[in-house]
């Protein structure tokens, strides 16, 4: 007997520990499958709102932001890309090259969750292989489309939207209703509305989690 559970994860398409953190949720889910019966949906954060057109370099975008010398951020990546590598998830060698502002991502995201989740989770994942992935520039509407078809969604009507302000509305409040919630940082990863696990966790912490939230109904 399983017992149904609600996942919200929030979560940005600029945020690499995002695409671990949802590689590793997938994997629990499947190893907690005679336990849990999962509905995931994904919420909008921007780690980056202010980001103009064109975006910024990785390592210029670190310095100002954090702090930090060019070797620790590559330290920092080969970390990620091995974290990624045991879940499944292969990150682009060379990373992302730029961060851009990821609001249409969000648009369309939200509009894939009208349909369901299974187009939603496939959108998220064409979205994140193609930044994580291959360092697409995801501000872009041909590289946005391209993530809709591989997630055999409606290019035509993605098109509308992002010709449009459609979602924007939705994307904003659900953005303030996040952060009103209390969430800083992603990903997160709120079960049931009232359980939060924090950050990209290895299978098993989300595993423990599932099974525990599970059993005490």
């Amino acid at each position: 007997m399983t017992t149904p559970l609600k996942i919200d994860f929030v979560s940005d398409i600029a945020c690499p520990w995002c695409a671990v953190g949802l590689a590793s949720l997938q994997r629990a889910l499947a190893q907690s499958a005679d336990a849990v019966q999962a509905t995931l949906h994904f919420q909008p954060f921007e780690l980056n709102p202010d980001m103009p057109p064109g975006g910024e370099e990785i390592n210029e975008h670190l310095a100002r932001k954090y702090g930090g010398t060019p070797a620790q951020f590559e330290a920092n990546r080969a970390a990620i890309r091995e974290r990624g590598a045991a879940v499944g998830f292969s990150f682009n060698p060379a990373g992302r090259g730029r961060i851009y502002n990821t609001f249409n991502a969000h648009r369309l995201l939200h509009w894939a969750g009208l349909q369901g989740a299974e187009p939603q989770l496939a959108l998220k994942r064409a979205l994140l292989d193609a930044y994580h992935g291959r360092g697409e520039a995801v501000e872009q509407d041909d590289v946005l489309l391209a993530a809709v078809e591989a997630a055999g969604l409606d290019a035509a009507r993605a098109r509308e939207i992002l010709a449009g302000d459609d979602y924007a509305a939705e994307v904003r409040q659900a953005e303030a209703f996040w952060q009103q919630a209390g969430i800083r940082s992603v990903p997160a990863v709120v079960i049931n509305e009232r359980h939060l696990i924090s950050g990209g966790q290895p299978p098993e912490v989300f595993e423990q989690a599932l099974r525990q939230i599970a059993q005490a109904g």
